[in-house]
């Protein structure tokens, strides 16, 4: 028998509660594997992209913005929503170009992140880019962004002191670490 079935959470109702530019809010009433009933709080967002852009002296191209949500702003890399049916590749090379005015000659994907999977539904796909042209950055209008290079080892040393705190940037930084063996 397949392990995972034996965990499977089968939706009983839904209930609509919120939806947004954004994002949608619904309540599952599910049935547990023991046939117990639970609660199911869901969040469904559009999906993202995010690159860590590397230039040629294996600096990190990031963005400051203020996060609402947290009050404060945070060092990021370029990333963004997608449109409906977007690839997700076209759609970060979207944002890396809008973000920070880079177009890439090498551009490889770097995986999946599930950014909270226990009530949020949003696919971030991760991608490094390098062989970087510079062209002018076009940020959206109600984007905010300070544009910095970071040297590729500040950013790993920066994440493991905990000064580096969004799961994009974290883990986009890490895998590149291992990939390229920086």
């Amino acid at each position: 028998m397949n392990d995972s079935m034996e965990l499977a959470e089968r939706t009983l109702s839904r209930t609509e509660a919120y939806t947004g530019r954004i994002l949608s809010v619904h309540v599952d009433q599910v049935r547990l594997p023991n046939g117990a009933q639970a609660e199911r709080e869901v969040v469904d967002h559009v999906d993202g992209a995010a690159v860590l852009a590397l230039d040629q002296r294996n600096n990190v191209l990031t963005v400051t913005q203020y996060r609402y949500v947290f009050g404060r702003p945070l060092l990021e890399i370029p990333a963004g929503k997608l449109e409906p049916g977007e690839d997700p590749a076209l759609g970060a090379l979207r944002e890396l170009k809008e973000e920070v005015g880079a177009v890439p000659d090498e551009f490889l994907p770097l995986g999946r992140l599930l950014p909270a999977p226990g009530c949020y539904g949003e696919v971030l796909h991760l991608f490094l880019a390098r062989g970087l042209h510079m062209e002018e950055a076009r940020p959206d209008e109600d984007e905010f962004l300070i544009q910095e290079r970071i040297p590729f080892d500040e950013m790993v040393h920066r994440i493991m002191a905990g000064e580096i705190e969004d799961a994009k940037t974290v883990a986009a930084v890490l895998k590149a670490k291992l990939l390229l063996n920086l």
